[in-house]
């Protein structure tokens, strides 16, 4: 495999894949158990985190039926399954149509979802709940949403113009933002609806009808009926691979959530989070709209923070250097990105 600046449009096929991630994974894994990444492993504490996450799954769903790790579960959080609001909203509509206003309504709704900061907090008109964090986000997003503010046309959906003609302020009044209530990056939340918007736009042939829920259209008229979960994926980081700023490009295509880092065969490390999350959080309505998708095993766990955070917390890997860990770092660091691919 090439070095970075040396990857030629042949190996994009590799890097837009999960074996990429697991390659990434694997090599990062095998370098700590030789000591040269940030962090010990301690595989005596191995047994007693898949303890404690059997636990937690078998206390959150005692039956064994696991839902995709997706957005969907936030937009039904508290109990209260907001699904069925937009449900009976698009009883009228075929199958397609619902699949591409739902579809509108989740990537938009990924796209809003990242940290939120430890003050802010969503509070719920209809049922005066409160959430925060991811959850608060989602809530927040699904209600942006029903309210038609992606739409240019005061439709139920999410068009190209309507992104991209979103405001701070519509952003700000629908995530309840004041100083009293401060939210985490909010003018980064908007420039990736806009930037999704203009995407849209230009990429007629992933988006025919200039909504993100025309990414089912896309994947009707080449597949069929029928994808894996890779196939999903990559239809993902190809229609929305140029959102993402400044990131990694070969062959003058964006990698998104690629990392240069050197210690791993070919110098880059691949994780695919929020692609990831996005593909998973596709999969319910696809599905609902009588597609087959095979293969999601294929797809791996997410390296997001919180994940290896639960690594860290359990003692599963430490910091080699603890005074690393009073400060801070970013995202492109040699310290996060083993971390990443440890989880």
């Amino acid at each position: 495999m090439n070095k970075p600046n040396q990857y030629t449009e042949k190996d994009l096929d590799f890097l837009l894949s999960p074996l990429a991630i697991r390659k990434s994974a694997e090599a990062i894994f095998e370098l700590t158990k030789t000591g040269k990444t940030h962090f010990t492993y301690h595989p005596d504490k191995f047994n007693e985190v898949v303890d404690y996450v059997i636990d937690v799954i078998k206390e959150n769903y005692p039956t064994l039926e696991i839902p995709f790790h997706s957005r969907w579960g936030h937009f039904r959080v508290g109990g209260i399954n907001r699904v069925s609001l937009l449900d009976l909203k698009l009883q009228k509509f075929d199958a397609l149509e619902k699949a591409r206003t739902k579809l509108d309504l989740v990537i938009t709704s990924v796209l809003l979802d990242a940290g939120a900061g430890a003050e802010w907090k969503y509070t719920e008109q209809s049922s005066e709940k409160t959430f925060n964090r991811s959850e608060g986000l989602g809530v927040a997003s699904f209600y942006l949403f029903m309210d038609k503010s992606l739409s240019h046309q005061g439709m139920l959906n999410a068009t190209a113009e309507g992104l991209q003609k979103l405001t701070r302020e519509k952003l700000v009044e629908a995530f309840q933002v004041s100083p009293a209530n401060p939210l985490v990056g909010v003018d980064g939340r908007l420039t990736l609806l806009k930037n999704l918007g203009k995407t849209i736009a230009e990429k007629k042939d992933i988006f025919p009808g200039g909504r993100p829920g025309n990414l089912v259209d896309y994947l009707n008229s080449r597949y069929g009926k029928s994808f894996t979960g890779p196939q999903l994926l990559r239809a993902v980081l190809d229609g929305l691979g140029e959102i993402w700023p400044g990131r990694v490009r070969v062959a003058g295509v964006n990698l998104g959530d690629v990392w240069a880092y050197e210690k791993v065969p070919g110098g880059l490390a691949a994780f695919h989070k929020l692609s990831q999350w996005m593909t998973y959080s596709l999969c319910e309505p696809l599905m609902e709209a009588g597609f087959t998708i095979t293969d999601v095993d294929q797809l791996t766990g997410l390296a997001e923070y919180r994940n290896g955070g639960l690594l860290l917390d359990r003692g599963l890997i430490t910091m080699t250097d603890a005074k690393l860990l009073e400060v801070a770092h970013k995202p492109e660091s040699e310290v996060i990105v083993e971390w990443r691919g440890l989880t």
